[in-house]
């Protein structure tokens, strides 16, 4: 989804209920002194066997529970020796170091991953012997929470190749924007580049907004609630917003990050990214009119025709769109606008009508009594009340309407023929969308071949990219032939589509014959009019299929 960029890093924070987990095959009545002895004997070997400052030793020992757990899996359980048993086992056992410090700062990190290959040298495990400690050790004496140090390596390790004494000269450097130690911790925390490279553009910004607007004396003094409000700001960044340009933006609109919590912020974002218009775009409408967040898009039924007319579409725009999209028209939700308006491939004249217009109007319309009523999808419904699969058949009619299609005679069809589950018709469709096909082509080909998505999804990507490489046609072309992604690649369409161009190519094909003519004709008719081309070919491919 949108704003989850994939990492190499995994950020692994542990509460108290997540910490015993790794210990439930422990009998519950010793599973608190089997943690709390375990914990003690790491403390005891780091502290005192490798001589690690007592602090860090205490760190390390108190949150790396899934590491301590792997360990302690393999001692024999006993309630009365287990201690012994556990510093013994450490004693004549060398264990991996710096993966216990890794999960304690809350950074897990695969071998594979290109954050190992950057922080970690090979064949490392204890700290003593990582250069880099010395910029945990002194990112946690500065204040920096130890569990949280893991997110400084979101996006990258850089942080950790940075010299202590060079990050405590760019720390005070922050607190000469005029910020004080715990707002340095919140924004270093979220914006990580700020400790090691000019950000005096993101600086300023947030110097805006937090002091100039007065942010600050809205939250509570601490980390855990700057480093939240600071993670709502990153979103707009994460979207395009220029560092540097949008202080005064983020300014009038302080309130958002005070009144909403991070996850309605990416739902009101994602709602507008899904129109498929800048993203910046977006950052910037939604920072400009912030009311837009207090808006209730959930559930409200509408009428296509009737929102379309409500934000200013002429009558004859109208009929126009609903002579080529009509599976779009009739009733939906709210909730799916922005797939309706991308359907009809208009997502950029409804946004700018959002943009130079009045917001307000999406809340704004009322659906008159009894508009746009459709008799076949009365039935339609009814039918489904019948069954005794109707929740699971409604699960699948609310996801052919968030693609865009209205309550009509085309959802229903839809409906009765696509035979997978939810989750796995969008991802077929979204490996549609990933291959290049349209947003609005691809809805108006399910309203002819609704099976499409019925197919494995291995399969599609290799129809397609059959269909654009070796046939040379362009992905456009399936709004003719849309049939095509339902015929089998391997018995069907190479078979068929090789064997007319070694005919055309031995001069025995003169006409220009389509795909569809090619392909989707049945086995009968196309042996027919190869025996027409040339006698002798027609038995060749009989035999070929034997």
């Amino acid at each position: 989804m949108l704003l989850r960029r994939a990492t190499t890093v995994s950020l692994l924070f542990f509460s108290t209920s997540a910490a015993t987990k790794p210990f439930a095959k422990i009998p519950w009545k010793h599973r608190s002194k089997i943690i709390q002895e375990s914990q003690a004997a790491l403390l005891d070997y780091l502290h005192t066997t490798r001589a690690l400052p007592f602090i860090y030793a205490d760190h390390i020992s108190r949150n790396s529970h899934q590491c301590l757990w792997n360990v302690v899996s393999k001692i024999p359980f006993s309630p009365h020796n287990f201690s012994c048993s556990f510093q013994r086992f450490l004693r004549y056992h060398p264990i991996n170091e710096l993966d216990f410090l890794f999960e304690s700062i809350g950074l897990n990190c695969d071998e594979e991953s290109e954050t190992a290959r950057d922080i970690l040298p090979k064949n490392t495990f204890f700290i003593s012997d990582w250069k880099r400690f010395d910029v945990v050790c002194a990112l946690g004496g500065m204040g920096f929470p130890w569990k949280k140090l893991g997110l400084l390596c979101r996006d990258d390790c850089s942080v950790f190749k940075v010299d202590p004494s060079h990050l405590e000269r760019r720390i005070e450097e922050i607190k000469c924007f005029g910020f004080n130690g715990v707002s340095v911790i919140g924004i270093g925390l979220a914006f990580p580049q700020v400790l090691y490279s000019n950000a005096d553009g993101l600086l300023g910004d947030l110097k805006i907004l937090m002091l100039d607007y007065d942010l600050l004396s809205c939250v509570d003094e601490n980390v855990d609630a700057l480093l939240e409000v600071c993670e709502k700001i990153k979103l707009f960044y994460d979207l395009g917003c220029e560092m540097g340009k949008v202080g005064e933006l983020l300014g009038r609109s302080k309130h958002i990050f005070i009144e909403y919590s991070k996850e309605h912020l990416i739902g009101k974002i994602e709602y507008f990214c899904r129109l498929n218009v800048g993203r910046v775009q977006v950052g910037l409408l939604l920072l400009s009119r912030p009311e837009i967040f207090g808006f209730d898009l959930g559930g409200r039924v509408i009428s296509v025709s009737g929102f379309l007319a409500h934000f200013g579409m002429g009558e004859e725009e109208l009929k126009s769109l609903e002579q080529k999209y009509p599976h779009v028209f009739g009733r939906n939700r709210l909730e799916n606008v922005p797939s309706v308006m991308r359907a009809m491939d208009i997502g950029e004249w409804f946004f700018e009508r959002l943009q130079n217009g009045d917001p307000a109007l999406l809340t704004a319309y009322t659906m008159p009594s009894g508009e746009d009523l459709d008799k076949h999808y009365e039935e339609g419904l009814r039918k489904l009340e019948d069954k005794r699969t109707r929740a699971y058949m409604k699960t699948k009619l609310d996801f052919i309407h968030s693609l865009g299609f209205g309550e009509n005679r085309f959802a229903i069809k839809a409906l009765s023929q696509m035979h997978s589950s939810r989750s796995e018709l969008q991802q077929r469709f979204d490996i549609l969308l990933s291959c290049g096909v349209e947003y609005s082509r691809l809805c108006a080909i399910l309203k002819f071949a609704p099976r499409v998505l019925n197919q494995n999804p291995s399969q599609l990507e290799k129809k397609i990219e059959f269909f654009c490489n070796e046939m040379g046609a362009s992905v456009q072309y399936l709004d003719v032939f849309p049939g095509y992604l339902c015929h089998d690649l391997e018995k069907r369409i190479k078979p068929r589509f090789r064997f007319h161009k070694w005919l055309k190519e031995q001069g025995y094909c003169k006409k220009n014959y389509s795909m569809a003519t090619i392909i989707a004709t049945s086995e009968k008719t196309f042996i027919a009019r190869i025996s027409r081309m040339n006698h002798a070919a027609a038995k060749m491919w009989e035999q070929l299929q034997k």
